[in-house]
């Protein structure tokens, strides 16, 4: 499974890009989507890669995204209770192991929203107009997508300097 994120806005971005990142139903920065790996996928990723960053999603991150950031219909937070009365699973690492698997897709939670809103990564981007394999924060990650998800599950500081 890839976890994949808009980094870049919408300024100057080239039509091609535009389709694909609205396909994977990313329209905003710092908007997450979890997706199962296919052929169309690879395709899009590259016509996106100066846009996007993505990677695999490993299953530890993925049970503390699906608690902290997904949705249901109506701004409701995804709770254990409502996935085992909806869905039969029993707690947030069974239905992650379930979508690590194949066997299950993020988008077959019933009423779920298919985006996350992440927060902006504690200590900023690294760079966001070059590659990651050159010090920047575009494109193919790996596994270090981790890192990346996990600094953005936590807030950053608040306006008012409480945080």
């Amino acid at each position: 499974m890839l976890a994949v994120i808009r980094v870049r806005g919408t300024s100057g971005i080239r039509p091609q890009a535009v389709k694909s990142c609205s396909l994977m139903r990313l329209h905003h920065v710092n908007h997450m989507a979890l997706i199962n790996e296919s052929e169309t996928l690879q395709g899009m990723l590259q016509t996106a890669k100066d846009y996007i960053t993505w990677g695999e999603i490993d299953k530890e991150t993925l049970v503390e995204v699906l608690k902290n950031r997904a949705l249901l219909e109506g701004r409701k937070s995804l709770t254990e209770e409502y996935i085992k009365e909806k869905m039969g699973i029993e707690s947030f690492s069974n239905l992650a192991q379930e979508m690590m698997e194949g066997k299950l897709k993020y988008s077959d939670i019933p009423g779920i929203i298919p985006v996350l809103r992440m927060h902006p990564p504690k200590g900023g981007y690294e760079y966001i107009r070059s590659q990651y394999k050159k010090n920047g924060t575009l494109g193919y990650r790996g596994s270090e997508v981790n890192l990346l998800i996990r600094k953005m599950l936590i807030p950053g500081v608040k306006v008012n300097g409480t945080n």
